[in-house]
């Protein structure tokens, strides 16, 4: 039921409450409610502003250990090392501020729907006022070419039909009736909804926030659900920065124990500060996020935020619309009966007021089915109305539920007649068999009706067609001759099909939900093999149900029909509340606050700009299958976020063992701040993000929804394994370079360059397993490498990183050392490899 003041009361209590049906409310009255219930506007709530934004980027524990490193260093007298930290924090803030600032213009966009102006009766006149100036109990006029400027209780309907598809994402406009709804909707006029033809009167009966799109417009503001890879960041970042504070600590307290310079020792743990808090992630993350959102934008899925790329990897749920997203939004003849083609044919092209054009059909839904069906068979409308001229027509209204035409034939006029095929049936006398016309029997009758049952049993809207040769002075509809049936539908989208077995193979459960009938969406759900013996629902249902009621079946309904936009956000929350990970799909302004609410928002291209703001994704060719690409690739995606990950963690733990170590064993540190910044940045740069390109397994649509965290226990082990390899390798030659007498810049230089090396030969380690070549990790490692040469060589470079060029044996010792990274991967892959061996045997 309607949540609004007296959206469900009949029309004597409207027109009770009124008081009048002619004069209106009076000025002052108007005054008065006005002030009462307030303007008709859309309210926005206030938002942090573009500075409070910008320094709210910095409110996270990585960014603000990076700035302690960064203050510290400065005051220890590395200003260069303090610039480099910053220079990284700032350009993180920007991006993440861009990308809230651009999601707030949702509601810049909505609030430009409203209407401006509205024509109303007050005192008895007819005035047009702002629109914002509307208050409960105006009476408004519309009709055609109008936008509803509130919602209305309709009290006056000729012929009144009403485009909701910016509301309901539906195309076929809603035919509004003032009394015997089949429908609750049918007596209220929405606001923003368009006015396709006839005309109205209606109460308001609700504005500004408490209208339909008020309601849209308050949730659309609430907060958004952080994505399952924001969780996951934030959850390693806490870790992360408490192992950091927590060692740092503990080596401060032991070098200063020791008796060691307090200047020195602070240095020690800024230095391990930066080695502990993978500073680069952020950086690399948004790099490697945006590849892919150029690889999905080429599939025609364009992403508006970076962290939802990934999202869809990771969902078990996609909640779709129905029209133009499984369907081709186009309603189509899919079946047909006739009894005589050929007059059937004309019916369709002649009685018919849809136009063809280069762009495709225009007018009427149905209208534009049937032309496009007697276009296809050779019956063009434009060649058939020059030789055959239309003399007059009695156009389709809700009483008569039928169209005709009376056009010029070769022998004489002739009643050409579409409608309700229940009402055409009863009108006709005579059935056309091709071979002549004979008597309608009573027996045929019932067999056509029972054909009709049958088409319309599967959501087919069906329309009858007849004729009738007309006599001179007699225009009559009566005694006509019944020439057959065509059952149309919006088709569904042949590669949705397949799309559809694809999520399930994926582990991935499709649910519909619509604006459309249940009987509708159903068909298309069996149609599509998406009902799986699941359950239907139609918001009245789900309004019957609890919370508690709706949670135990929420795992079963398969399509929802006639919802409303709370509803949609009610269905996302109850899957949430089960664990799932949800994706929706929408396009209209009632879809909105649903998109904003799922983990992922998908929107259509061909939607609303409130629905297109309000999404992280937007799908430029409104298909169904489009979203299940893009699912692969989201997996794809958060299958290389976890191998950079490994890759920049194993460094990190690396240099955390390295620095920790030395300072037990009482060694100088090997390495300096702006040395593990360049480890920790720049060398990991390249490499990272070219993991972030490589190509998906084969086997990546084949297994369920990735449930695990970033790093499930398997990558930790071979992180902290990585990590301590790599530790004892830079350790072993830094400690061997010491004793030969190299010195201290040459050992740490030995040191730094071999730890550079142990990512170079890593990277490998952390690739996919395919097989398949990866050109960008190939130029990764080689200017990698080439930097790595140019800072031991080129001599501003030396003085900035404190380095020392190397001799031909120190490469060689630093190759053989850190190929140790190598072996280690072998052996564990050679582990991984008998232990499923042993798994396959123990489960045949």
């Amino acid at each position: 039921m309607f949540k609004m003041k007296w959206a469900d009361m009949s029309l004597d209590e409207v027109l009770k409450e009124l008081k009048t049906s002619r004069k209106g409310l009076s000025q002052d009255e108007a005054s008065r409610r006005l002030e009462k219930y307030g303007k008709n506007e859309l309210v926005e709530e206030k938002k942090a502003g573009p500075v409070k934004l910008f320094l709210s980027q910095f409110m996270d524990i990585l960014i603000i250990l990076l700035i302690l490193a960064a203050v510290a260093s400065y005051f220890v007298g590395d200003v260069l090392d303090s610039a480099v930290i910053l220079f990284v924090v700032v350009v993180n803030a920007t991006v993440g501020f861009i990308q809230e600032y651009r999601a707030e213009r949702a509601m810049e966009k909505l609030k430009g729907l409203v209407s401006t102006e509205a024509v109303v009766i007050r005192d008895g006149e007819t005035l047009r006022i702002p629109a914002s100036e509307l208050t409960l109990g105006d009476m408004v006029i519309i009709e055609e070419g109008d936008n509803v400027p509130a919602d209305l209780r309709l009290i006056e309907t000729y012929d009144l039909r009403i485009d909701e598809s910016a509301l309901t994402g539906e195309s076929i406009p809603v035919r509004k009736t003032h009394e015997n709804p089949e429908d609750e909707r049918d007596v209220i006029a929405f606001m923003d909804s368009n006015v396709v033809s006839g005309r109205g009167k209606g109460a308001v009966i609700a504005t500004g926030m408490e209208t339909s799109m008020g309601k849209i417009a308050r949730m659309i503001q609430e907060d958004e659900g952080k994505t399952p890879l924001q969780e996951k960041i934030i959850s390693l970042g806490k870790n992360l920065g408490l192992i950091a504070v927590v060692v740092c600590a503990l080596v401060f307290a032991i070098q200063f124990l020791r008796g060691l310079p307090l200047v020195d020792t602070f240095m020690t743990a800024v230095s391990l500060a930066v080695a502990s808090v993978p500073e680069g992630l952020p950086a690399i993350l948004t790099l490697t996020l945006a590849l892919g959102m150029q690889r999905m934008a080429r599939s025609n899925a364009i992403v508006r935020r970076l962290l939802a790329v990934e999202t869809l990897g990771s969902c078990s749920v996609i909640c779709t619309d129905k029209t133009g997203t499984l369907t081709h939004n186009r309603m189509t003849v899919r079946e047909s009966e006739l009894t005589s083609p050929e007059m059937a044919l004309l019916v369709c092209a002649l009685c018919n007021n849809a136009t063809s054009s280069e762009g495709g059909v225009i007018g009427d839904p149905t209208d534009a089915a049937i032309l496009s069906f007697a276009a296809e068979k050779g019956y063009l409308r434009d060649e058939l109305e020059r030789k055959y001229p239309r003399l007059a027509e009695i156009p389709l209204d809700s009483t008569r539920k039928r169209m005709s035409t009376i056009n010029q034939l070769e022998d004489g006029r002739y009643l050409l007649v579409k409608g309700a095929p229940e009402i055409i049936l009863r009108r006709c006398r005579y059935i056309d068999s091709g071979d002549g016309v004979k008597e309608l029997t009573d027996e045929e009758v019932e067999r056509w009706l029972s054909r009709l049952n049958d088409m319309t049993s599967r959501a087919l809207r069906v329309l009858a067609l007849a004729y009738r040769k007309l006599p001179d002075g007699d225009d009559e509809e009566k005694d006509l001759v019944f020439v057959g049936l065509v059952g149309m539908m919006d088709p569904p989208r042949r590669e949705a099909a397949d799309a559809i077995e694809t999520c399930k193979r994926a582990g991935i459960k499709v649910v519909m939900i619509t604006g459309d009938h249940r009987d509708t969406a159903v068909a298309i759900a069996h149609e599509l093999g998406l009902m799986d013996n699941g359950m239907a629902l139609t918001g009245r249902e789900l309004d019957e149900l609890s919370d508690e009621e709706f949670h135990e079946i929420v795992e079963d309904v398969r399509v929802y029909a006639r919802v409303f936009p709370e509803q949609k956000v009610r269905i996302v929350e109850a899957l949430q509340g089960r664990g799932h990970v949800v994706a929706m799909t929408g396009d209209g302004v009632n879809d909105a606050p649903a998109l904003k609410k799922a983990a992922i928002g998908v929107a259509m291209g061909s939607g609303t700009d409130v629905a297109r703001e309000s999404s992280d994704m937007v799908l430029q060719d409104d298909n169904f299958a489009t979203i299940v690409r893009a699912v692969k690739e989201g997996r794809t995606i958060f299958d290389n976020i976890r191998r950079f990950v490994k890759f920049q963690l194993s460094t990190n733990v690396g240099a955390i063992l390295t620095i920790v170590s030395a300072s037990l064993i009482n060694l100088p540190v090997p390495f300096n701040p702006i040395q593990i910044l360049w480890i920790n940045i720049i060398m990991d740069g390249p490499p990272a993000q070219s993991l972030g390109v490589e190509p998906p397994e084969s086997d990546i649509m084949l297994r369920g929804p990735e449930r695990e965290n970033i790093l499930p226990g398997r990558n930790l082990l071979r992180i902290i394994l990585a990590g301590a390899v790599m530790a004892a390798g830079t350790l072993g030659l830094y400690m061997y370079m010491l004793s030969s007498g190299a010195g201290i810049e040459r050992a740490m230089t030995v040191a730094f360059t071999v730890f550079v090396v142990f990512q170079i030969f890593n990277v490998f380690n952390c690739k996919s397993r395919t097989g398949l070549s990866n050109r960008a990790l190939i130029l990764a490692v080689v200017a990698s490498l080439a930097l790595q040469i140019l800072v031991i060589y080129l001599s501003p470079l030396e003085g900035i990183f404190r380095t020392v060029p190397l001799s031909v044996v120190d490469w060689v010792l630093i190759v053989l050392v850190a190929s140790l990274i190598l072996i280690l991967e072998a052996v564990l892959r050679f582990s991984d490899g008998r232990n499923k061996v042993k798994e396959n045997r123990a489960n045949p």
